[in-house]
């Protein structure tokens, strides 16, 4: 029987309304998410305040990050997905708390967008997990 190549992960609480999509997909070391929006995975709703958005998103990015079998620390690339760049100021400062070291910061990227519903950010983020399975 064959190995399987690539790992869905999914996170409890987190999804994609029904839809059969993974949170982040894993090919040995790569992982790569798909959106990773501020839905509180909790309670399934998202705030309607900006800050709190972007605090959640970036939490949802640890959550899936634990769920691969990695940290933070892995994360190689962020794409910022916002429906304006009002939201620049409270991206930055959440950047700089989950990543303080700014010789060890991932590459980052803002795209303004449309967004589902009251979502004002999405992340998505390519990790490279050093082998670890």
């Amino acid at each position: 029987m064959a190995t399987q190549r690539r790992r869905s992960i999914d996170v409890d609480g987190l999804g994609h309304g029904g839809i059969p999509i993974p949170e982040a997909s894993r090919v040995g070391p790569l992982l790569v998410s798909g959106g990773i929006g501020p839905m509180d995975p909790a309670t399934g709703s998202v705030s309607d305040d900006q800050a709190t958005q972007v605090a959640t998103a970036f939490d949802n990015v640890i959550r899936v990050m634990t769920a691969a079998g990695g940290t933070t620390d892995d994360i190689v690339k962020v794409t910022v997905l916002a429906r304006d760049r009002t939201i620049r100021g409270a991206v930055d400062a959440r950047w700089v708390e989950m990543f303080p070291d700014p010789d060890s910061r991932p590459a980052r990227h803002m795209l303004v967008t449309d967004l589902a519903g009251s979502t004002l950010i999405q992340l998505e983020i390519i990790a490279y997990l050093g082998g670890q399975e």
